[in-house]
């Protein structure tokens, strides 16, 4: 029996999605919570706790986007003829939050409030257009000759513009227990009293999404509710039950690193079972990875390059996040 290439591509590229989200969901998280934070010291910090790193985070989103490219360049063009305009306004979103970021720390007093408002923005749209785009690829994308049949605003759905909410929500999620995890004193405090009201929104996005898509999508429905799926999905509820009780207790005393992992645990499995609702199809509703895969030789050619390049990618990722590790504060960098 040969080697799937297809699955193995379909795994690079899910791994690169799934660290892309954690990793820039994070500083995204923190440009969402900035109204939250109003003390110019405060911003201060929160910006520091991402600096060293932010922007290597979306090394992910560029691993997953080549990846498209040269795996399955069918989905690479009909996903992208479908979700133009979302993707444009996410970029535009990533444009203005790194402009933002760069330009504040160099501005006089007096200008900086422009900056901070460009940061909020730009970290909101960026968030808000990506669950958008998730959502439309989940209700799915006509595809007529292999070639998108769409229109341009079909994206404009109210499950889709639900699932940009939710995006923001998971977002602030991130930024606010990574805040909890990278600061300290009055802003960690901050950061604990909000996470609270976050979980409850995050359940109720989490909630909302699982009852929404096997309402809406008979295909969805089948393939969670048969026998024996059934079984298998039978933990996914249960461990999202184990990991908000966990969460909510690790808030309480002096927490540390343990919220951030609990949020980390919800986030993957939203994100699994989101994958396996599609499974196997990879433009949704009709065509599986294998259908919309490039020549194997292809597959196989740039397979030797991903597996060379993804090391090093991990590797410095590590390193710096090691570096950069401890607490931050106001006026002395990292601690």
């Amino acid at each position: 029996m040969g080697i799937d290439l297809s699955l193995i591509w379909i795994l690079i590229i899910f791994f690169g999605v799934m660290m892309y989200v954690v990793m820039d969901g994070f500083d995204l998280g923190i440009g969402i919570l900035f109204p939250f934070a109003p003390d110019r010291h405060d911003r201060d910090v929160m910006m520091n706790t991402v600096a060293p790193v932010w922007d290597g985070n979306e090394t992910w989103l560029v691993l997953g986007g080549a990846g498209l490219l040269a795996a399955f360049p069918l989905v690479y063009s009909v996903v992208l003829s479908a979700l133009y305009l979302p993707l444009i306004f996410m970029l535009l979103g990533l444009i203005l939050r790194g402009v933002a970021f760069e330009f504040r720390f160099k501005a006089h007093d007096h200008e900086r409030h422009f900056w901070d408002k460009a940061f909020i923005v730009g970290s909101i749209a960026a968030a808000f257009f990506q669950g958008v785009a998730l959502g439309a690829y989940i209700e799915g994308i006509p595809v007529v000759n292999r070639a998108f049949a769409g229109g341009a605003f079909d994206w404009f759905a109210p499950f889709p513009l639900f699932t940009g909410l939710g995006v923001v929500a998971v977002y602030a999620m991130l930024g606010s227990t990574w805040l909890v995890m990278k600061t300290e004193g009055p802003l960690q405090a901050r950061m604990i009293q909000l996470s609270r009201p976050l979980i409850g929104l995050l359940i109720a996005f989490i909630v909302a999404v699982s009852i929404w898509t096997p309402l809406a999508h008979a295909s969805i429905a089948q393939r969670w509710f048969s026998w024996p799926n059934m079984l298998w999905f039978a933990p996914v509820p249960l461990l999202v039950v184990f990991f908000t009780v966990q969460l909510l207790r690790s808030l309480q005393g002096e927490p540390h690193v343990a919220p951030f992992v609990y949020v980390l645990g919800l986030v993957f499995l939203g994100y699994t079972g989101l994958a396996i609702s599609v499974w196997p199809m990879i433009i949704p509703p009709d065509i599986s990875i294998w259908q919309a895969a490039a020549p194997p030789q292809s597959q196989a050619f740039i397979l030797v390059g991903a597996l060379f390049i993804i090391p090093f990618i991990l590797m410095y990722t590590a390193w710096s996040y090691y570096v950069f590790r401890g607490k931050v504060r106001a006026g002395e960098g990292y601690h």
